[in-house]
């Protein structure tokens, strides 16, 4: 007897017992201006080059964003964080809301935009790119990473948690 395949919200809850960190992936949209998605389909990929790669809905208005640019910011939330994360899930975005959260940018020497106050920055070039369902795996080339303290946002079962012992 063959079980069935599950449905896409069984799936997804079977997929939320994996714990991951938050993400958010960050583009210049226009001069001066940032695009930002929340991601926790981030993975490293090789040492050697150093790659990374994220997953993006086609439904993401990052994605065409991404295929213009090529150049991104990855920064992985602290778990203070978590307004942020859910700010960058929307898919409409303003300058008031980014006011209301204090969400500051940084630009990198290379003019990519990170979420300042993050635990990690890194910067990448699109180095290839993947249609795989629903969404489109980039690869990114880590140009530049950046580690500062604290500790990061996490995600589990639906929810936001923190590492045992903090809060």
């Amino acid at each position: 007897m063959t079980t069935p395949p599950p449905t896409a919200l069984e799936f997804r809850k079977a997929l939320g017992q994996f714990p991951t960190g938050v993400t958010v992936v960050t583009v210049e949209r226009e001069p001066g201006l940032v695009h930002g998605m929340t991601a926790n389909s981030f993975t490293s990929v090789s040492l050697h080059p150093m790659l990374i790669a994220i997953c993006v809905d086609h439904r993401a208005k990052l994605l065409p964003l991404l295929q213009k640019k090529k150049r991104f910011g990855v920064s992985v939330l602290k778990d203070t964080q978590e307004a942020i994360s859910e700010y960058f899930a929307k898919r409409e975005q303003s300058a008031e809301a980014e006011q209301r959260l204090a969400i500051r940018y940084h630009w990198t020497p290379g003019g990519i935009p990170v979420l300042e106050g993050a635990i990690l920055h890194l910067t990448c070039n699109l180095v290839d790119s993947h249609i795989a369902g629903d969404h489109t795996v980039f690869i990114g080339e880590v140009e530049t990473a950046a580690v500062h303290d604290g500790e990061p946002l996490l995600f589990f079962r639906g929810e936001y948690r923190a590492l045992a012992g903090n809060h």
